[in-house]
């Protein structure tokens, strides 16, 4: 099916990764119990099928057609022109795509606080992600692959912009606090 519609196939696949990112950070918010946030989901969704899988879908054929090949010049040019062009586009639009959908009536508060932190942050993770996708992928599976890793980096952003300020020490803190707080819990349990 990806060789006969890989751009509806790829997409889609890119959205649902989004939105199972999405459902992460949240089941790990609310291991008390609380609600899943179905809107929100949906929110997240809409903004990565409708742009960040096209994104990456045209994006990534692009990169192939103006710089051919696996060969170590290419491939480093290829992740230069990501993370400088394509990184800080993307993330922009996570940021504003949901607050608009979410209703928010500043849009550009989250990407005024976070843009830069998130956008450091990935260059901790993208670079790395991106060389094996540009090396050991073929091209109508980049787009997959890049969906299979965001779904982490999906998570991290809805952390980011629903509890923390963009930064993986954030993200780190949030994750052992939320580990303490289940052992507080066990414990008080077994009492």
């Amino acid at each position: 099916m990806r060789k006969v519609f890989p751009w509806l196939t790829n997409v889609s696949l890119y959205g649902c990764l989004f939105a199972g990112g999405d459902l992460l950070h949240q089941c790990v918010t609310h291991k008390d119990g609380g609600e899943l946030d179905w809107k929100r989901t949906r929110n997240v969704a809409l903004v990565a099928f409708c742009f960040h899988g096209n994104w990456n879908y045209f994006w990534l054929r692009a990169l192939e057609r103006r710089f051919p090949g696996r060969s170590l010049g290419t491939v480093l040019t290829k992740l230069a022109l990501d993370q400088s062009f394509a990184s800080p586009i993307a993330t922009s639009v996570f940021y504003t795509g949901v607050s608009v959908l979410e209703g928010k009536e500043d849009v550009f508060e989250d990407w005024r606080e976070k843009f830069f932190n998130t956008y450091k942050t990935g260059l901790m993770y993208w670079p790395f992600m991106q060389f094996l996708n540009f090396v050991l992928m073929p091209l109508y599976l980049r787009t997959v692959f890049m969906g299979c890793s965001a779904f982490l980096w999906a998570g991290f952003l809805c952390f980011s912009q629903q509890n923390g300020d963009g930064t993986a020490a954030s993200a780190l803190a949030w994750i052992s606090a939320s580990e303490k707080r289940m052992v507080s819990r066990s414990a008080n349990e077994e009492k």
